[in-house]
């Protein structure tokens, strides 16, 4: 079954980009070729339980079971030991990826607090988008009353433009709520 948003990708926002960027080739529009979704999770990450119980989490919200990055190098000042836990991560692509930015553009980033929207200067020079979540409480699929700390939650969006402005505009066009710079 192909997903609601890529079914719009291909039969109207192509088309849309084409025009506004100028392409006359539907292959040189912009397209999301991976989501990457990391947890870092500091001293918590040492603990089996609540390594588990954040895995959980995020396989609840991705629809896939994330891998566990460890770290390379011990540092004293940081309380780190090389291959100890230091986060856990989930790379998205093809229907489960365009599910997730459905789920994330629609239901998930309205129910932040007092949310004014994304800003677009997470957009890299190599046309990614990167931002992070304070609370990953906000997706419907994790249940409020079994989470015993609320955590943070990075996600880039990985493309495949060269430019900012093509990004951008394909951000737009996902319904990505992206705030505007006030001019003064």
């Amino acid at each position: 079954m192909i997903a609601r948003l890529k079914n719009i990708y291909e039969k109207e926002i192509i088309n849309n980009l084409m025009s506004k960027l100028n392409y006359k080739n539907k292959h040189q529009v912009p397209k999301i070729k991976k989501i990457v979704l990391n947890m870092g999770l500091g001293a918590d990450g040492s603990d089996g339980k609540k390594l588990k119980v954040c895995q959980d989490d995020l396989a609840l919200i991705t629809g896939q079971k994330p891998s566990v990055t460890k770290f390379k190098k011990s540092i004293s000042n940081f309380k780190t030991r090389k291959g100890a836990g230091a986060g856990i991560k989930v790379t998205l692509r093809g229907v489960k990826m365009y599910e997730f930015l459905d789920r994330l553009v629609n239901i998930a980033l309205p129910r932040i607090k007092d949310f004014r929207g994304l800003s677009p200067s997470g957009i890299d020079n190599f046309g990614n988008y990167s931002f992070g979540i304070k609370e990953h409480i906000i997706f419907p699929e994790v249940n409020f009353d079994k989470v015993d700390k609320i955590r943070g939650l990075d996600i880039s969006i990985v493309t495949n433009s060269k430019a900012k402005n093509d990004t951008l505009e394909l951000l737009k066009e996902f319904n990505f709520p992206l705030t505007t710079k006030k001019k003064n």
